[in-house]
């Protein structure tokens, strides 16, 4: 097995790579059931099952999220089902999102599919969130 470093440039990186912010990735093969929580971004290219923390989150197209989210800011573009807790949340025209959405800032893209509440909350309410609350 062989591994290739590759370089980007500086516009196809995100804030948080550009500031050194630790950004991790779930490839299109992988599947995680569980909790997963980073400081910094992630990327998912796959499947998680379960709760997702993170300072920031992408679900690119072609990956799917089925739980809940918390992060400071969230863009969707693939399939997700279930709770996001963000003040800034982007859907791109590639997402469907079935669940709700509470945020305090939303984009929403031409053709994007929605199939839920997307109600809005204070910044201070995300502020006081250190875990997901109960259904």
């Amino acid at each position: 097995m062989s591994f290739v470093l590759r370089r980007q440039s500086a516009a196809a990186m995100s804030d948080s790579e550009r500031s050194g912010a630790s950004v991790s990735h779930v490839g299109k093969s992988l599947t995680v059931t569980g909790v997963l929580e980073t400081k910094g971004e992630l990327h998912v290219h796959g499947t998680i099952v379960g709760q997702i923390i993170a300072d920031s989150f992408v679900l690119s197209i072609g990956g799917v999220v089925d739980g809940d989210i918390l992060a400071r800011d969230v863009r969707i573009g693939g399939k997700f089902n279930g709770r996001i807790f963000a003040p800034n949340v982007a859907l791109d025209s590639s997402a469907e999102i079935t669940g709700r959405v509470f945020h305090t800032n939303v984009t929403v893209a031409s053709g994007a599919r929605i199939d839920g509440r997307m109600p809005w909350r204070p910044v201070n309410f995300f502020e006081s969130l250190s875990h997901l609350p109960e259904e």
